[in-house]
C-alpha cells in the first residue's frame, strides 16, 4: 500500500503545471512583433516612472500561469533595488517590491 501511495504523490506532482518557464530571446521578439507583448522599450519606460532616475539592470520575460510576465530590475540613487513585474501584453502593473537579495 505504501508503494501505492509513494507513486500517486509522485504521479500527481509530475502533472503540476511549471509555473514559470522563460522566454527566450528569439521568442519573445517574435512576441512582439506578433503584437502579443508590448514592445521592451515601452515596457521598460513604465517600469522606469515608477522609479524616476533609477537605472535598469537585468530584464527577463517569462510564461506564468498562461500570461507573459515581464520583470525588471532598478537600482535608485539611494542604491536600493527594486523588482518591477508586468503584464507583458498590457503593461498592467503586477508587482512593485524592492528587492533585498
Amino acid at each position: 500500500m505504501k508503494l501505492l501511495s509513494v507513486a500517486t504523490i509522485s504521479l500527481a506532482f509530475a502533472a503540476l503545471p511549471v509555473l514559470a518557464d522563460d522566454i527566450g530571446p528569439d521568442k519573445a521578439m517574435k512576441l512582439v512583433q506578433d503584437g502579443t507583448i508590448k514592445s521592451f522599450e515601452e515596457l521598460n519606460g513604465v517600469a522606469a516612472q515608477l522609479h524616476p532616475g533609477a537605472e535598469i539592470g537585468n530584464t527577463e520575460l517569462e510564461q506564468e500561469y498562461q500570461r507573459h510576465v515581464y520583470e525588471v530590475e532598478l537600482r535608485d540613487a539611494d542604491n536600493r533595488k527594486w523588482e518591477v513585474k508586468l503584464d507583458a501584453a498590457n503593461a498592467e502593473l503586477l508587482s512593485n517590491r524592492e528587492d533585498h537579495d
